[in-house]
């Protein structure tokens, strides 16, 4: 076999799936192990739900996960009159035909099957009939000429050997009466073109595998390797669809899941290396393999992709975290002033300890990216009197140090403590919600050493407080 080929080849016709996004990071990850090929096919034959939007939006989320295919991408509509040339091959030695049934004869096979509680499958009627015999009023669709005796063998490189009888797959159509081909069809000849050496894809395409084999034996064309990986479920159990919330890669990106976490994630759901968990991208190139990928399906757990994505904010320095926050808020909050990066920086030390998502950050440190503080009137309430006093002692106290640490901090707050008869929280409550706005959020220490002494006093000294 030539050089290692994959590719993924999604319809743009919705936002990138989930499953998608594992399906081209197993084909991505597969190929550049055995130093090959990684091609993006846009399947867009269907013209009337493909949209460019949607082209764009797959572009994007491979980029942004990661995951850089070689060359330019394949556009399946470009290569239409190729499909059509191997349609006119196939009926030219005798592995397809026309078929002119009627629609209604067709719905009327499908009654029938229905009744009986069967399959589906056309009865062939035109399969040996002549041509000439054909009614003039009827523009024919092309079928392929399946193969009725005996069975096929599919050895799947994931699977192992899968066999079915012949008589099961039906004569597909491979060119509707409209002129377009089908994706069977299609997807074959593309697949064959692009020297694709191996196909990696979901398990719900195996019906879909036995009849491009036999389209690529009729063509005496070198069969590929197929590889079929089982679907991801939802914790229910159920099939994982477009229906179900967090099901596209945009839905986690807008919660702040950060590409690196999300891409280990789908790494390990269905596949293993020993007992690793954590895997750097070159780990991943150089341990994946199609034998660690399970035979079962996989459950989509959010509370595992948070816990995944909490590892790698932990553990990601501060400069490159602050490249992510900033690159969110540009994308889904409000851009972050460049004069604000350094205190950002700075705070991610305390800031990274308490959140799970980017979004966790950004919400925990708007009180630093925002010049204005903004109330609400049920923390307002907190501010009386007591707490005015309060506020206004400890501005009098940090006028007084040139350097706000903690060491100089604990002593000033244990003496508000004391002289005004009340508990941590009598004290740290009120300094909070003056410094951010809110009484939830870091603690006050962090607060205060992050927002710098001029701009603490200055919060404080709001109007609104005195």
């Amino acid at each position: 076999m030539s050089k290692v080929a994959t590719r993924f080849a999604p319809s743009p016709t919705g936002p990138l799936h989930i499953g998608g996004v594992r399906t081209a990071l197993f084909n991505w990850l597969f190929s550049k192990n055995k130093s090959g090929t990684f091609h993006l096919r846009i399947e867009d034959t269907d013209k009337e739900r493909s949209k460019d939007e949607y082209k764009q939006q797959i572009i994007k989320s491979l980029k942004w996960i990661g995951i850089e295919y070689d060359g330019e991408e394949y556009i399946q509509s470009e290569k239409i009159k190729n499909h059509l040339d191997v349609v006119s091959e196939l009926l030219k030695n005798g592995n397809a035909y026309k078929c002119y049934c009627s629609n209604e004869e067709i719905e009327e096979q499908k009654k029938r099957a229905k009744q009986k509680k069967i399959p589906y499958i056309y009865n062939r009627k035109w399969r040996d009939i002549k041509e000439a015999n054909a009614p003039k009023d009827i523009t024919p669709v092309i079928r392929f000429k399946s193969k009725i005796e005996g069975s096929t063998v599919l050895k799947d490189l994931v699977q192992g050997d899968v066999q079915i009888n012949n008589n099961t797959i039906e004569d597909f159509v491979i060119l509707r009466n409209d002129g377009t081909p089908t994706y069977n069809l299609s997807a074959s000849v593309d697949d064959h073109q692009m020297k694709v050496t191996h196909i990696i894809r979901g398990d719900d395409h195996k019906i879909n595998t036995f009849k491009q084999m036999q389209i690529y034996l009729a063509m005496k064309w070198e069969l590929p390797l197929f590889a079929h990986i089982p679907l991801i479920h939802t914790t229910e159990g159920k099939k994982l669809s477009k229906r179900d919330k967090a099901s596209t890669i945009d839905d986690y990106s807008k919660i702040g899941i950060m590409p690196e976490a999300l891409r280990n994630y789908l790494l390990r759901l269905g596949w293993s290396f020993k007992d690793k968990e954590i895997f750097t991208l070159d780990e991943s190139i150089k341990h994946f393999n199609l034998e660690g990928i399970g035979k079962s399906p996989s459950k989509l757990d959010i509370s595992r992709i948070l816990s995944m994505n909490e590892h790698y904010i932990k553990n990601m320095n501060e400069t490159d975290l602050y490249n992510q926050l900033n690159d969110y808020c540009i994308n889904y909050k409000e851009k972050i002033d460049s004069n604000k990066e350094d205190k950002i920086k700075k705070s991610l030390l305390f800031l990274k300890n308490k959140a799970k998502t980017l979004e966790d950050i950004y919400n925990n440190s708007k009180y630093i990216i925002s010049d204005l503080v903004k109330f609400n009137d049920e923390d307002l309430k907190l501010i009386d009197t007591s707490a005015k006093k309060i506020i206004s002692e400890f501005i009098s106290k940090i006028s007084k140090i040139n350097e706000l640490k903690k060491e100089n901090l604990e002593p000033i707050i244990k003496e508000l403590i004391k002289s005004n008869n009340v508990n941590f929280k009598g004290v740290g409550q009120p300094l909070r919600i003056a410094l951010t706005g809110s009484k939830f959020g870091p603690g006050i220490y962090d607060i205060i050493i992050s927002l710098g002494k001029e701009e603490v006093i200055k919060r404080l000294s709001n109007k609104i407080l005195a």
